[in-house]
């Protein structure tokens, strides 16, 4: 029986006898020991931002890539393996390149957010290859407006008003669920993505520790500077006292 259920925990695409495939919920878990990232739609665009891991303080802070730009109007947050990310934001921007050279037009949120879901998916079923250990936040403008979705490591997209993925993903999930206003616009978008990410701790943030990026119409994905993350974190009380003005 124990090698039977071997049997079932190494094939990536072999279902067990209660229906599970084990090496997708093996992904999932990995997801979640990444360090987390949110996403949140405004009426004005979307906002990701990402807590990052900075292992050492000779560390380069810049070079942990959590927050990507794939085209203008499109950006994707990370949790999880960092490679198999870097991964998938190449598939994306791969996607998103043939869409404005076959077409001249730019790939919609949900097009490419089914792609990807589908690149993903491939990996659940076919021998010699694991799921990718990472989830995805796809933020961007569409033809309707703001547009943020999810895909994880089974291959599932889905829509969402915010969302978290990574550590502590269920505990973010919870403040975004009691504190998200539909009509909020960017700044409030923004303030609620940070809010969210220091909901499980109570310790504040060095602005090395997180990337904050919008998709707006009027700017297209811009990345927060180190002097804006400063402002809005110590405007909101999350600063690390160590970097607080004096």
């Amino acid at each position: 029986m124990q090698d039977n259920q071997q049997a079932y925990d190494r094939g990536t695409s072999i279902f067990s006898p209660d229906g599970r495939l084990y090496q997708v919920e093996y992904a999932r878990e990995a997801v979640k020991r990444g360090s987390a990232s949110v996403g949140v739609k405004t009426r004005e665009g979307v906002v990701l931002a990402a807590r990052r891991r900075v292992r050492s303080s000779l560390m380069d802070p810049d070079s942990v890539e959590k927050l990507h730009e794939i085209d203008g109007h499109l950006g994707v947050a990370s949790a999880g393996h960092a490679a198999d990310a870097r991964q998938l934001v190449e598939f994306a921007r791969e996607a998103a390149q043939r869409e404005r050279l076959r077409f001249d037009e730019p790939l919609g949120v949900e097009t490419l957010t089914k792609e990807l879901a589908d690149h993903v998916q491939e990996y659940t079923q076919k021998g010699g290859a694991r799921p990718f250990g990472t989830a995805l936040l796809v933020g961007g403008i569409g033809d309707s407006g703001p547009a943020l979705y999810e895909t994880d490591p089974s291959g599932t997209p889905s829509a969402w008003n915010a969302a978290a993925v990574g550590r502590n993903s269920a505990e973010i999930q919870d403040y975004l669920e009691a504190e998200y206003v539909a009509d909020a616009d960017l700044e409030s978008g923004v303030d609620l993505a940070l809010s969210a990410l220091a909901a499980p701790t109570e310790d504040g943030f060095d602005t090395a520790d997180v990337g904050i990026a919008t998709v707006t119409n009027a700017n297209g994905y811009r990345q927060l500077d180190e002097d804006e993350r400063r402002e809005r974190l110590d405007a909101l009380g999350l600063l690390d006292d160590g970097q607080q003005a004096s």
